[in-house]
């Protein structure tokens, strides 16, 4: 699953990917829409065209570099201490044993429980 979420760490949209699948596979699918000051995302989305899609609509990447990179870009690590509220959402939503164990096994199911589990969360 690939997931945006807000400054706040609440869900935004999200997408569902096969397990074997890269994140960057449709994460220009999931930004498309995007409007903010800064994108926070981990090592795996350290790419240069995605790098300069964000940069071309006046959005920050916040992403650090690979280790193999032979020029690493430069982020900002006090911004990126915030994406800490990523992780903390995935944790919330892992608390659902569904989820965490991916039980149900149709895609459709499996988006309808994400959209309770976050529902949930949201009114806590």
């Amino acid at each position: 699953m690939l997931a945006l979420i807000d400054a706040l760490g609440n869900l935004v949209d999200f997408c569902l990917m096969p397990g074997q699948a890269h994140d960057l596979r449709e994460t220009d699918t999931l930004i498309r829409d995007l409007s903010a000051r800064h994108f926070l995302a981990d090592r795996a989305f350290d790419a240069d065209w995605l790098r300069n899609a964000l940069l071309k609509r006046g959005i920050t990447p916040v992403i650090p570099p690979k280790s193999n990179r032979k020029f690493p870009a430069e982020f900002d690590k006090e911004t990126y201490n915030w994406r800490h509220l990523i992780e903390n959402y995935f944790g919330k939503l892992k608390e659902n044993r569904g989820i965490a164990m991916r039980s149900c096994k149709a895609d459709l199911s499996f988006k309808a429980f994400n959209s309770i589990a976050t529902t949930l969360i949201h009114t806590k």
